[in-house]
């Protein structure tokens, strides 16, 4: 399966929605975990804003990979983002997308939220 590098250096990246456990199976309620690793998978949705364009992307993560306090609108890193085209079929509709994976998210925050204020 192709997977290619997403270059965040241009960019300004936000969490939008705090991480989530991600679900293999929603039937189930069965946990979704890296295939190589064993670790368990987080969804981090974050704003993407690049080219005068704002995207709100859902990555998943490794759970060891989720750092820093990471709550809505904290500025994040994203390290080692790829994009990976994928394809289905489900009751004979044909759907596709892009998937986002990262090695970590990680906050950006210098200090807690009452240094700021």
């Amino acid at each position: 399966m192709r997977q290619i590098p997403v270059d965040t250096s241009a960019a300004t990246v936000m969490v939008a929605k705090q991480p989530q456990i991600k679900i293999k199976d929603r039937r189930t309620g069965e946990v979704a975990l890296d295939v190589e690793t064993g670790a368990k998978l987080m969804t981090v949705d974050v704003m993407f804003a690049a080219n005068d364009e704002v995207e709100i992307l859902s990555v998943t993560v490794p759970e060891t990979g989720v750092t820093g306090e990471l709550g809505m609108g904290v500025p994040v890193a994203l390290t080692g983002l790829i994009a990976r085209p994928w394809e289905n079929e489900f009751n004979g509709q044909k759907r596709h997308g892009i998937a986002f994976r990262a090695v970590a998210v990680t906050s950006l925050a210098g200090g807690s939220q009452a240094e700021a204020a």
